[in-house]
């Protein structure tokens, strides 16, 4: 891509990890809805389950996620007690006792909670669901701050997947967004967790951060590769200090611009390529053999808010703050503060605040979105002809044939194609589906 290229289609995308996107959630789905979507769930459907937690030991600069500094353990320990009570409520509004093909600890830092009560939620439960045995079990670590005894109690409770962040090695970089975690840290924990039986090990990398160069993302992949994850995420930074006033405090002159982010992600995704890892969309690497590259070759990649996954669950419940759950008649998200959250709890409540009821319109957009994001290609014919509509895409592809003249897509009739080297632009192809896009662009990260 020339910068010319880069620079006109740089814009503001969502990540699609959902559609219609969290930004357009509204406040008419709330707990009445969630329950009647729950009650109506097949008592054989499978289930995925997302547990939030929004606690860290300290706050990174450039998190983007919904959490918050917790000095002293109280706070952790009463948001425990939620937590709990949350999944007997929702346990109760479903039909049955239901299997359970993935269960992923995220946040903030999961491994803030202590040993015991790591293994109090997950055997609340393994007595609430059928879990079954080739679940997935994941969870999100900070190898600054686990310990053996995490460790443990994640083992014996059938931990499988181990997700580390690292963002970058490089030590100024790291002193910048204040995250200081050497390479010996890192790989100490990925012994503990295999030698615990964890066999899937995946590493979170960043690109755009401030300082950093296609050089030194190189070496931090290089130094990763070390460790022989199964996965590699390598999201590039997004910078919405609107949105998450602690970004602020980054010096963005020593951000990348956008012909730099390009080719930090370009130089890092080809040291990948080279060490016999295969490229999962737009952020994700994979050995050959891993689940995630064997479900793209076969076509049966998806994306959710956890990002690419194998998951085909019915649906995905989310237990904790501002977690968000997926049914089959749309989304639901909980209420973002702690102090909501446990008002509604205390209540007896569901804590659903907003959401979005899926309209026929609504689920074939998102089919396409999602056969884009993680094929790179879509034939809107057949994914029309799946839901049983016919739609009228002539405004649509209208606008591919533009983005085709600049070389960014490929059309033959109704089947649109991403080549390689505009891969990173995938988001920009999707938002031309996005029926909801232009009222909420300026919430989203930029393109590259």
């Amino acid at each position: 891509m020339t910068p010319e290229l880069i620079a006109r289609y740089d814009q503001r995308v969502p990540r699609y990890t959902s559609y219609p996107t969290a930004p357009h959630f509204s406040p008419d789905v709330q707990a009445a809805t969630y329950s009647q979507w729950l009650s109506e769930l097949s008592p054989r459907a499978r289930l995925s389950l997302y547990l939030h937690v929004p606690f860290c030991a300290e706050l990174c600069l450039y998190c983007g996620c919904n959490t918050t500094v917790a000095r002293t353990y109280g706070p952790v320990a009463s948001y425990v007690d939620l937590l709990e009570q949350e999944i007997e409520l929702v346990a109760g509004h479903l039909p049955g006792h239901m299997d359970v093909a993935h269960i992923h600890w995220g946040g903030g830092t999961p491994t803030i909670l202590s040993p015991e009560d790591l293994k109090r939620i997950m055997l609340l439960l393994s007595r609430t669901f059928a879990i079954g045995s080739g679940a997935e079990i994941a969870v999100e670590i900070d190898p600054r701050t686990i310990t053996p005894g995490h460790v443990e109690a994640l083992g014996s409770a059938g931990l499988n997947r181990a997700s580390l962040g690292v963002q970058d090695f490089d030590p100024l970089v790291q002193k910048t967004i204040k995250r200081i975690q050497s390479f010996e840290q890192t790989a100490k924990v990925a012994r503990w967790l295999r030698e615990t039986g964890v066999t899937g090990l995946n590493l979170d990398l960043m690109y755009g951060l401030p300082y950093q160069t296609s050089d030194s993302v190189v070496r931090s992949v290089s130094l990763a590769l070390e460790l022989d994850p199964d996965r590699i995420a390598l999201f590039g930074y997004a910078h919405v200090p609107w949105m998450k006033r602690h970004q602020a405090l980054l010096p963005e002159e020593a951000l990348p611009d956008a012909v730099a982010r390009v080719e930090q992600s370009t130089a890092a995704a080809s040291a990948l390529l080279r060490a016999g890892y295969v490229q999962i969309g737009i952020d994700h690497f994979a050995k050959p053999s891993d689940s995630l590259a064997l479900r793209q070759r076969e076509g049966r990649l998806h994306r959710n808010f956890q990002g690419y996954t194998t998951d085909e669950a019915t649906a995905l419940i989310g237990f904790g703050t501002s977690a968000i759950g997926s049914l089959p008649l749309g989304y639901v998200q909980n209420a973002p503060t702690t102090v909501a959250y446990r008002e509604a709890i205390s209540k007896g409540q569901l804590p659903v605040v907003r959401g979005a009821a899926l309209t026929k319109d609504d689920c074939l957009r998102r089919a396409i979105i999602e056969r884009l994001m993680c094929d790179l290609s879509v034939d809107l014919e057949e994914i029309a002809a799946r839901h049983s509509k016919t739609t009228d895409f002539t405004p649509e592809l209208a606008a591919i044939d533009e983005l085709a003249r600049e070389g960014l897509v490929t059309r033959r009739g109704h089947s649109i194609g991403i080549p390689e080297d505009s891969r990173l632009l995938v988001r920009n192809v999707c938002a031309v589906f996005d029926r909801y896009l232009d009222s909420s662009a300026a919430r989203h990260s930029r393109a590259v």
